[in-house]
């Protein structure tokens, strides 16, 4: 990550998310319809205090929760400002 975050250049907007979440209140490792972390780097994006990517962490991001049908959309608002 440190690499590729080294690599962006003025205006870029990288996002980083995956593909399942996993529940974080039991200790099971199998998929779940849980929140799924988001990262967002890049372009207006202002850090705002997350130093970790996990569920937990990410939810307490300035992003918060959001629906997955909201992700690409304020993705490409993102992208315009």
């Amino acid at each position: 990550l440190p690499g590729l975050l080294a690599g962006l250049r003025d205006g870029d907007l990288l996002a980083i998310t995956a593909d399942h979440g996993n529940d974080p209140t039991t200790p099971s490792t199998d998929h779940a319809r849980e929140c799924v972390p988001l990262l967002v780097t890049g372009g207006p994006v202002q850090p705002d205090g997350t130093t970790s990517f996990g569920e937990r962490a990410c939810a307490a991001g300035s992003l918060g929760e959001l629906r997955g049908v909201d992700i690409v959309p304020r993705l490409a608002a993102l992208m315009r400002s």
